[in-house]
């Protein structure tokens, strides 16, 4: 039987288990307040613990990339490939499954229709419907809307994908979806909601049913988390800052707009103000009487009672032990192989930067605001640190705006970084008229103009 990858720093949840039957997946530089990354947080979970996928055959079951079990009795499913895909199968009475009928589908089926060459990266569902978001940002519904939760202006069930045409032109990330409301964000960190509002879980003010997109006011800081369980209806958001919000059913109360809570992550949300307290994704729990290795390690980063080495930067020291670092890193298994000096001066890197980059020796994690993690990435690429150089990315991505996207482009050409640079790319083609108002853009280098104007010719940017 095939095992997923279940990671719960990283964007959507992959294979997530419910706390009951029915489940469903809950699922750049503005500020300097430091953004979380992690690929260590990863679980392995045997997707034979739900009963559905029985139905499948072991081909069947090794292609699947992420998915949704949803549905009253956990009787639907919804999922993505690797070849970016997407299957359904199940009970079928409203349309969830996207086959163009009400028929139950008893195989997986390939979902087709509007989806069709479509590369789908989210996916979410409510109590009875489906959410896709594409690569291009934009947003694919179907199933049941009695209560508009599909966002396309009507109350009318919907059998195969429809896009959501109000959202022409705004670029969604991630979706998240209620038992029956759907919350969106875009790549600008603004949160859109649609569906069933009888408790205020559209963080509109009132309680009014919509059945098109309308903006969720939370605050001037940038969005980077937005959560929704199928089984509640709560909402609740999480800034760049750092800040909590909340809004809809709170421990059996309406709470009509977002309400700043004193939690510091949006799983508390659900666990202490919704009806029925579940889990909008997987927790990772650890018993307080044991330290793994790896927890171990984490306490004595840094740490000058135990360590054998200390790098002098900017003035400040850092403690760190050598046989960790020759352990985790070629570049110091080479340059520590003879040494026997036990402080090294780097004057390369600032000290943040050094820090952050001997502290994911130990950790496996960064902690940097978007704005100093630019400054690592040049390390990770100057050290070689691949997997380093990916948490960088992640990190700088939640950054990105109108005025820096053309500095965070560069940094991305500069420095490899083949992700981050489609990334900022499509930002820009997305943003092309205010980033080219910029002084960013003014400044550019000739060539990278050059290249950017190219390349921009070929997606179709400049076509009237």
């Amino acid at each position: 039987m095939r095992k997923f990858a279940v990671g719960a720093s990283l964007g959507p949840l992959r294979l997530q288990p419910p706390p009951r039957p029915r489940a469903g997946v809950a699922l750049r530089l503005r500020t300097a307040e430091p953004v979380q990354a992690t690929l260590s947080s990863l679980k392995m979970l045997d997707v034979g613990k739900w009963p559905i996928f029985s139905l499948c055959s072991e081909e069947e079951l090794q292609l699947i990339r992420q998915a949704c079990v949803f549905g009253s009795a956990g009787n639907e499913v919804l999922y993505t490939t690797v070849n970016d895909e997407v299957y359904a199968w199940g009970y079928n009475n409203s349309g969830q499954i996207g086959s163009g009928s009400t028929a139950n589908q008893t195989i997986p089926r390939r979902v087709t229709g509007c989806l069709q060459n479509k590369v789908v990266v989210n996916i979410a569902c409510g109590q009875m419907c489906s959410v896709a978001v594409v690569d291009t940002g934009e947003v694919y519904v179907w199933g049941y809307n009695g209560n508009g939760q599909l966002g396309l202006g009507s109350s009318g069930n919907q059998p195969t994908p429809c896009r959501v045409a109000a959202l022409q032109g705004i670029r969604v990330q991630r979706v998240a979806c209620g038992y029956a409301h759907t919350l969106v964000l875009t790549d600008e960190g603004q949160v859109y909601a649609w569906g069933a509002n009888s408790y205020g879980q559209l963080g509109t003010g009132n309680k009014s049913n919509q059945s098109y997109p309308t903006p969720v006011v939370v605050e001037k800081d940038r969005i980077i988390e937005i959560a929704a369980c199928h089984s509640t209806h709560t909402s609740a958001a999480k800034t760049q800052g750092g800040h909590v919000y909340m809004w809809g059913q709170c421990r059996g109360q309406s709470v009509i707009l977002p309400h700043l809570t004193h939690f510091s992550c949006t799983d508390d949300v659900f666990a202490c103000f919704a009806t029925p307290a579940v889990t909008w994704r997987l927790l990772s729990v650890e018993p307080d009487d044991h330290l793994t290795v790896a927890e171990s390690l984490k306490r004595e980063f840094d740490n000058p009672d135990t360590a054998d080495l200390k790098f002098l930067v900017d003035g400040k020291y850092i403690y760190a032990h050598k046989v960790l670092l020759k352990i985790r890193c070629e570049h110091f298994r080479s340059s520590l192989e003879d040494s026997e000096d036990d402080t090294v001066e780097m004057s390369e890197f600032s000290y943040p930067v050094y820090r952050a980059f001997l502290e994911y020796l130990y950790t496996d994690s960064i902690s940097l605001s978007p704005e100093e993690a630019v400054g690592l990435l040049d390390l990770a690429t100057f050290y070689r640190e691949n997997r380093l150089k990916k948490l960088c990315q992640q990190t700088i991505k939640q950054g990105i705006c109108e005025e820096n996207a053309i500095a965070l482009l560069s940094a991305a050409v500069k420095y490899d970084a083949q992700d981050l640079e489609e990334f900022c790319f499509r930002f820009c083609i997305n943003h092309l008229t205010v980033v080219t108002q910029t002084s960013g853009f003014a400044e550019m280098d000739h060539d990278l103009l050059k290249s950017f104007i190219s390349k921009a010719s070929r997606v179709g940017a400049f076509k009237n």
